[in-house]
């Protein structure tokens, strides 16, 4: 009987629901993609238990021959790992990247990030409910999951000087508080109550799945990709207004020119962004901030 890999890797992904739906949607995205490329590159009747090192080093150097960023084939490594370990093939993918022959990620903004939703951008999103999804991603610096997930009765129940993310929206089920500091932030949460008031803003008739799906190609359509730059945006601005001068990534001045009175400044407002954005660590502020 003829295989069709991308059928059996599909089947593969609806058994396991390993991770948050995001997860699970990119991982099923990721292999589809790598199950055509197999195809394409001649192995027509590959069985998904069939994983060999070739197969992993055909798709890894077509990705490279693409021009990936580092991250990008981090990503879909892993999503090999998880394909591997399911049909018991661990040893034909490289248990690390560095053995893959992949590149250090450098997680130090060499460049500002930052992006603004345009208004002409905002208006080709024919879903009020996206829009405002977005326009919630920029205004408290939300992941995309978090702002479709988003319950602005919930978000708002307990103050009125910052929102509370519930733990099922957030990645890693870390539940977080980010304060309301600015009449555009108010005027957002605004529009968020108007259209769901104590339920979320995926549209009641909708799953989560089906609503990511609604919102992926509507960006794109949209030409506004990328939207995590919004997350870039928020923690730029606010280490200008806490700390009173610019990020490093932003135009500002670097650590190493600091006084010792900045970099005590410096520090603070790193690991309040840091908690803003749902990270543990002051060090991934970096990656928004640079040094």
């Amino acid at each position: 009987m003829r295989k069709d890999i991308a059928k059996e890797l599909a089947s593969l992904c609806a058994r396991n629901k390993d991770g948050s739906f995001a997860t699970q949607a990119d991982r099923a995205n990721i292999l589809h993609a790598a199950a055509r490329t197999l195809q394409k590159a001649g192995y027509q009747n590959l069985a998904a238990a069939s994983l060999k090192p070739k197969h992993v080093d055909v798709l890894l150097k077509h990705w490279q021959a693409d021009g990936l960023a580092t991250g990008t084939i981090k990503n879909r490594m892993a999503a090999l790992r998880w394909w591997a370990e399911k049909v018991g093939k661990q040893n034909c993918v490289p248990r690390t990247n560095d053995a893959a022959g992949i590149a250090r990620r450098s997680y130090v903004a060499k460049e500002s990030k930052a992006q603004q939703l345009e208004p002409g951008t905002l208006a080709k999103i024919g879903h009020e409910r996206l829009r405002v999804s977005m326009e919630l991603q920029q205004a408290f610096g939300l992941r995309r999951e978090e702002a479709l997930k988003f319950q602005p009765g919930y978000a708002t129940r307990s103050s009125t000087d910052a929102i509370e993310l519930k733990a099922s929206w957030c990645k890693g089920g870390r539940a977080r508080t980010v304060p309301i500091t600015t009449d555009y932030q108010r005027e957002v949460l605004a529009k968020a109550a108007a259209l769901a008031g104590k339920g979320s803003m995926i549209p009641p008739d909708k799953t989560y799945v089906a609503w990511l799906s609604t919102y992926k190609e509507a960006t794109r359509t949209a030409g506004a990709r990328k939207l995590h730059g919004l997350r870039h945006g928020y923690a730029q601005a606010r280490f200008e207004a806490l700390a009173g001068f610019r990020a490093p990534a932003a135009g500002g001045p670097s650590r190493a020119d600091l006084t010792p009175e900045q970099r005590a400044i410096d520090l603070t407002v790193r690991l309040q962004i840091s908690a803003e954005l749902g990270h543990g660590r002051e060090e991934v502020t970096a990656v928004y901030l640079g040094r």
